[in-house]
Formats: C-alpha cells, structure tokens, sequence
C-alpha cells in the first residue's frame, strides 16, 4: 500500500476515535438525521443504536445495509414527538445542525438534551459552509452556521476536527491541488487542530447530561 493509499483509506481516522471515545460506556444511541451511510456506522456495530431520518430513500437504503437496529421516518424538529426523555444513553447528530435554521435547531439540540442520558454529541461545520442539495434530496441544503462560542454557551465542551477550517470547502473536501500534499497535511494536523476549535473546518461538539 502506497501512502495516498494509505491517507485516503484513514482520512477519517481520528474523527472514527474521536467518536469511540465519546461513545464509551454508552449502550444504547439515537443517531439523528442518520441519513443513507451513518458517518457513524463503525461505532455502532456492538451497540443498539436506532436512526432517525426524514428522506424516506435514505432510510431504505441505511435498513438494506442493517445499519441500525431500529429505524423511523419522521421530522427531526419534533423529536420529542417521536421519543421520551431519557430513552438513549447518547444522541448523535452528525453533519445535521447546519441544515436548519438558528431557531429550529436550539430548539432541536434542547429535545436531544432531554432525550439523552449520558450525552449529546455534534458535529457541524465552522462558520457558514455553503451546499446545495444533491441526489435529488433537497433537505442537504444549509440553512446556518455556527461557531464554538455557540455551543460553550450551551455547555458543551468543543473540539475540532478535519484540520484547518481553510483548507476544505463544499462537502468538506479539500479544496486545493495536489490532493496528495494537501490530504498530508490535513491528516497530520488534525491530532493538533483537536484542541483548536476556532481553527478547524468541523466543530465536535460534546455535551454531557
């Protein structure tokens, strides 16, 4: 295996850590906004976990691969329509936030709160980070933008991930050439941009109940 082989196959390596890490003693999770190919899926082989979409397509496509082990179809700004307070130990929303507005989503992240027992964990990216919809899903569009200071004032601890907030742009890829020097570095800094939030394109945020 060559190099480029090697960064591609374990680009997201410390995210999939990260998330383990956060995950620790948890045996029961809600992945929101699950999509079709939960970024999470690696973490929730061993662990109940149950996933919730609105894109009905996706939903299949997620129960076809039996990602999860329960799924429902339904609008992710009623949660507590769906589910009662502390029926999972943790509630994940990955790559989610950004695709509501300001308002719905402090709603949203109050419901994940009360659902969860142990913790909340998100994942949105830093600033405002322009997409359109793809695959005919017009609900990948963004709608906001956010920052660590958003969060922190809601007491989540912050952390960052994927490297430098200015070295990726739509759908978080990197944005300059040649992919190989520049898929190096950000493989190599993002151990370091962990700790520095303010400066990485992922905010992971962490909140524990």
């Amino acid at each position: 295996m060559n190099i480029i082989q090697l960064i591609h196959e374990n680009k997201d390596m410390f995210f999939h850590t990260a998330v383990r890490v956060q995950l620790s003693g948890c045996t029961s999770i809600l992945d929101v906004g699950c999509g079709q190919n939960s970024s999470i899926r690696s973490e929730i082989k061993s662990i109940y976990s149950e996933g919730i979409e609105i894109d009905r397509k996706s939903v299949t496509i997620s129960k076809k691969n039996k990602l999860h082990n329960k799924y429902k179809v339904g609008d992710i700004t009623k949660l507590d329509v769906y589910y009662k307070p502390k029926s999972f130990d943790a509630v994940v929303a990955m790559d989610v936030i950004e695709h509501l507005t300001k308002k719905q989503a402090f709603l949203f992240m109050s419901s994940m709160e009360r659902i969860a027992k142990k913790k909340v964990i998100i994942l949105t990216p830093n600033g405002f980070c322009k997409q359109g919809h793809y695959d005919n899903n017009p609900y990948q569009d963004h709608h906001s933008g956010w920052s660590a200071k958003d969060f922190e004032k809601r007491g989540y601890i912050v952390h960052g991930l994927r490297s430098f907030h200015w070295l990726r742009g739509e759908f978080a890829t990197i944005k300059y050439k040649p992919w190989f020097f520049w898929g190096l570095i950000a493989f190599i800094t993002e151990p370091i941009l962990y700790f520095f939030p303010t400066k990485s394109f992922d905010l992971f945020a962490v909140k524990t109940i």
